[in-house]
């Protein structure tokens, strides 16, 4: 009995940890341009499965041992920041940049604070080359416009890109690579009727919510102390039972 109550604590401890760190995660990236939050999921199972070749006719009731499951990246439109840099450029909607790095991978991604290499190149940092429909975006120089659907005009309105855009549902599943990266294998298609703004002169940040993180890790906290002092107490128990056996022998 002690033992599975030292073995739930100490799982129960587990799970709060990841919790926290996640939350740390979230929190350390409320800055980081195209952020998402990611969330823990929980899962239980009954820990009576343990005990079912113990069971015996006086075994009564089950107990639901929490675990983690995996960690869920919410997709969720972030806020935007207004800078009037040419450069910065935002997404509203649930459409993603592609950017293809020094590998050749490509991924989606929703920063946008883009800036040119030195041949021209239109770039996010040193991730990768931004992609537009006929690949490498070229743009040369620092006088374009894009509208509002993703055209790339120089000075006098002549054609140079248009962005290669993803759509990515908010309710999809996706692997975060980086920061701010992510790689989608389910359907792009986009369905009829989506609309989508490309608005240049503004950045979109993280889609973190810091209060309401704060409040969670707060409560998190909280959960991982109780689960420590049961700890102890089922040790301190373990320890008095086993002082007893010695004196009875």
């Amino acid at each position: 009995m002690f033992a599975r109550g030292f073995y739930n604590a100490a799982q129960a401890m587990i799970v709060r940890q990841r919790e926290l760190d996640t939350v740390s995660n979230n929190v350390t990236h409320v800055n980081t341009s195209g952020f998402r939050k990611d969330e823990v999921t929980l899962n239980t199972f009954m820990d009576e499965l343990i005990w079912v070749q113990r069971r015996n006719a006086t075994h009564r009731g089950t107990m639901e041992q929490t675990y983690v499951e995996e960690s869920h990246t919410f997709l969720e439109q972030g806020s935007l920041e207004y800078t009037e840099s040419k450069f910065d450029v935002a997404i509203w909607g649930n459409v993603y940049f592609n950017v293809t790095d020094r590998n050749g991978i490509t991924y989606q991604t929703r920063a946008g604070q883009f800036e040119l290499d030195r041949e021209g190149y239109l770039v996010l940092g040193r991730q990768g080359r931004v992609q537009g429909v006929s690949g490498d975006i070229y743009i040369g120089h620092n006088d374009f416009i894009i509208t509002n659907d993703g055209v790339i005009l120089d000075y006098e309105e002549n054609f140079i890109d248009e962005f290669l855009l993803t759509y990515i549902p908010e309710e999809a599943n996706v692997r975060k690579v980086g920061d701010n990266f992510f790689a989608y294998d389910g359907d792009a298609v986009m369905p009829a009727g989506e609309r989508f703004d490309i608005i240049q002169g503004a950045f979109e940040k993280s889609n973190v919510d810091v209060n309401k993180e704060m409040t969670k890790a707060l409560e998190v906290q909280r959960m991982f102390e109780a689960s420590s002092f049961a700890l102890k107490a089922f040790d301190l128990i373990n320890s008095r039972n086993a002082d007893m056996a010695k004196l009875n022998r």
